[in-house]
């Protein structure tokens, strides 16, 4: 392919993708295909000689487009969103157009300063304070890592890293039950172990972990012998959204100099709103480390998740390895590499920048207001109908129910909805009862959008019962 034809098979692209997010509302949301529908269609032996784009893109048509579930249609309503605005994409094409590899300040300045300054204007949306910095990684389980590497290294002097774990006892972190299982793999890679993650139960109206047993938790785990090392708290949590009390954890982690951790890969994106910071967010400005993910419901095309850091100097101190062919010469630069796990970085500031000098903080208050609004008016919708109980009141835009029967019953209404396929849903598990999970986020839902989910739900259930 040459330039030209590039240019002619870009533009037909483009226009294809318009109309997809037009007619969006006219596919089922979920993919409808059976396991290995797709691989069949695919030849078994790579190609010898080249094909034309005509023959592959109708390929693309015919053999892909079946097999994809529509993160970006407006009756998305399962897991979280993963959003992808257009001024969203339209960065993405110009980085991949460009593709530079953007691990050093040299391999390309633009992509580190507008870096820079883009954790800066979402230090300024979320009313985090003055001297917090930080870095863009591609997904709130990377950040998590780092945190808890991070954790690692500091409990044991920085010397984990150099010696290994072997002879430095039990080092122990803290969470409640219902942390994101990101947590549980970060303790796996960084050697600490699932054992030595200390889940404590979520409790009251937020789910969210009680400080006087996580101040008992860290005393038997002294009085045993073993080292405190971190704890991470949650806003927003993956389940029923739980949120911890952020100050009151906070001033018992300090009593014991523990490193801190906030997991707000949802719920962060919420905060540019004010009037829900005091509920959710009071206390965040003391977390040594602050995750949460333009990618979910702030509309950046994924991957992109910000990690703030109050002092980057223990995670640089962690993660920081330079060897010769990576050093810059003459004046201090920032390297972001040093900050994050991978060497390699894509340059995912330019959808910040587009996105937030597109719509402005005012217009994506408006949509998470909405749907916030939204999702409260459905759960009551919900709760007025005969076979359903509302199980977790909304935590935002989050909310959990059930029908009537027992937990394969749930589980049957969600399949019967998915494969319905007019909205998508998920299950998950609440206090040993399974839940019918849903939450409004994607970008272009509408109310309509969002109370059809009420008929939906009851017409399902009605015909499978």
């Amino acid at each position: 392919m040459d330039w030209d034809e590039y240019a002619r098979w870009g533009s037909h692209i483009a226009q294809w993708g318009a109309r997809y997010h037009q007619d969006l509302r006219d596919r089922p949301v979920r993919a409808q295909t059976a396991q290995g529908d797709i691989a069949r269609q695919i030849a078994p032996v790579p190609p010898e000689t080249g094909e034309a784009m005509e023959r592959i893109l109708a390929d693309f048509n015919t053999v892909v487009m079946p097999g994809m579930t529509h993160w970006q249609h407006p009756r998305f309503f399962a897991y979280f969103p993963a959003n992808a605005t257009p001024p969203s994409m339209l960065a993405e094409m110009l980085v991949n157009t460009v593709s530079a590899q953007c691990m050093l300040w040299q391999t390309s300045p633009a992509a580190t300063e507008i870096e820079g300054v883009m954790v800066d204007w979402l230090r300024q949306a979320l009313d985090l304070p003055d001297g917090y910095t930080g870095v863009i990684q591609d997904s709130a389980s990377s950040g998590t890592l780092s945190a808890v590497l991070t954790m690692r290294e500091r409990a044991t002097g920085f010397t984990g890293n150099r010696e290994g774990l072997a002879g430095k006892g039990a080092l122990r972190i803290y969470c409640s039950d219902q942390v994101h299982s990101s947590i549980d793999r970060a303790c796996w890679v960084a050697g600490i172990g699932q054992d030595n993650l200390v889940k404590l139960p979520g409790t009251g109206k937020d789910f969210g972990m009680d400080a006087q047993a996580l101040d008992r938790a860290i005393r038997e785990d002294i009085d045993a012998g073993h080292t405190p090392a971190g704890l991470i708290a949650i806003t927003g949590g993956t389940g029923v959204g739980a949120c911890d009390d952020l100050a009151a954890l906070h001033k018992v982690a300090k009593t014991y100099d523990l490193y801190t951790h906030l997991d707000a890969a949802w719920a962060g994106a919420a905060m540019i709103c004010p009037e829900f910071r005091a509920q959710y967010w009071n206390g965040a400005d003391g977390f040594d480390s602050i995750v949460f993910n333009p990618h979910k419901w702030l509309g950046a095309q994924f991957d992109c998740s910000v990690q703030f850091l109050r002092d980057p100097s223990a995670q640089l101190n962690t993660l920081k390895i330079e060897p010769e062919y990576l050093r810059t010469s003459g004046e201090a630069v920032t390297n972001y590499s040093e900050w994050t796990i991978p060497l390699g970085r894509r340059f995912r500031a330019l959808k910040i920048w587009f996105l937030l000098r597109s719509y402005g903080l005012e217009a994506l208050r408006g949509r998470i207001r909405n749907h916030v609004l939204w999702a409260q008016e459905l759960c009551e919708a919900l709760r007025a109908l005969p076979d359903f109980d509302i199980v977790t009141d909304p935590i935002l835009s989050l909310f959990s129910f059930r029908c009537r029967g027992d937990d394969a019953a749930q589980q049957v209404l969600v399949d019967a909805l998915n494969d319905d396929g007019r909205i998508y849903l998920t299950q998950g598990m609440h206090q040993g009862r399974k839940v019918i999970r849903f939450q409004v986020g994607q970008f272009d839902t509408t109310r309509e959008d969002v109370m059809l989910a009420r008929d939906v739900i009851a017409e399902v259930h009605s015909r499978i019962t």
